[in-house]
């Protein structure tokens, strides 16, 4: 072998260490360690901790509890939502994108009320103009407040939302704010866990449910009990409402708590 032979052979022999370094050193870089594998796992282990933490505090407080909760906290609001998005995503349909179909099947000129709106998707989803109400704002454009106790003006809405949102224990002066916001003959469209309606495991009968609204002064249109994971209702306001009514029975609407894995 010449000179400039053993010359190339050696620079080639060069060339393939560096490349086979390169190389792990890129596998290292791409694969993660079974440490940070660990801690991706615990830090998730966590966050679904303190979701379900927060969900059941806020199935089990008053509306008003609730801002005071997150006033003193608002991080734990985040907290709370990204665990939310994390539950929905293993759901084969949302039903806010159906009350969202639905919209946009109505006239742009109704004016929406998003009662617990979270990232107010709707609002960013349709062309109506929307009031997107929560208890924590992250945005200029959701208004923080408690759902009993919206600065809406009287009759000044066409279509309210509730979109799993009926959490607090007190979830009937909800609704009647709802009343007290809607025009004559508006909507309200409330969707909700389908377990929360099963008598057979303690849920409220969605009769019961249905004729407390009625009783409120709403006219049921329709009940869409297809999905598997949600119901929808569908109300219209009456346009004379009954200020002498009786007292109406609210069935108690059981929590949606999510266990362990």
């Amino acid at each position: 072998m010449t000179k400039s032979e053993r010359k190339k052979r050696n620079n080639k022999s060069k060339d393939e260490q560096r490349f086979t370094a390169d190389t792990a050193k890129l596998r290292k870089f791409k694969e993660p360690s079974k440490s940070s594998t660990f801690l991706d796992k615990m830090k998730a282990r966590l966050s679904g901790g303190h979701f379900r933490m927060i969900n059941e505090k806020l199935y089990t407080c008053t509306g008003k509890e609730a801002l005071n909760y997150f006033q003193e906290e608002p991080s734990l609001f985040d907290l709370y939502h990204a665990g939310y998005k994390m539950q929905m995503s293993n759901w084969p349909q949302q039903p806010v994108n159906v009350i969202i179909d639905w919209l946009k099947k109505k006239s742009p000129s109704l004016v929406v009320a998003d009662f617990g709106c979270g990232d107010a998707l709707i609002a960013k989803s349709v062309k109506n103009k929307v009031y997107s109400l929560d208890l924590v704002s992250n945005d200029p454009n959701i208004i923080a407040c408690d759902m009993s106790n919206t600065p809406l003006d009287d009759s000044s809405i066409d279509v309210a939302v509730f979109c799993l949102s009926l959490m607090g224990t007190n979830y009937q002066s909800y609704i009647k704010e709802a009343n007290r916001v809607l025009k004559p003959g508006g909507w309200l469209l409330i969707a909700e866990v389908k377990s929360r309606f099963d008598p057979n495991t303690g849920g409220a009968n969605p009769e019961k449910f249905t004729n407390a609204i009625s009783e409120l002064g709403f006219k049921s249109v329709k009940k869409d009990f297809s999905n598997k994971m949600f119901i929808l209702f569908y109300f219209t306001k009456k346009d004379k409402q009954n200020f002498k009514r009786k007292e109406i029975e609210w069935p108690l609407l059981k929590p949606c708590l999510y266990k362990r894995r």
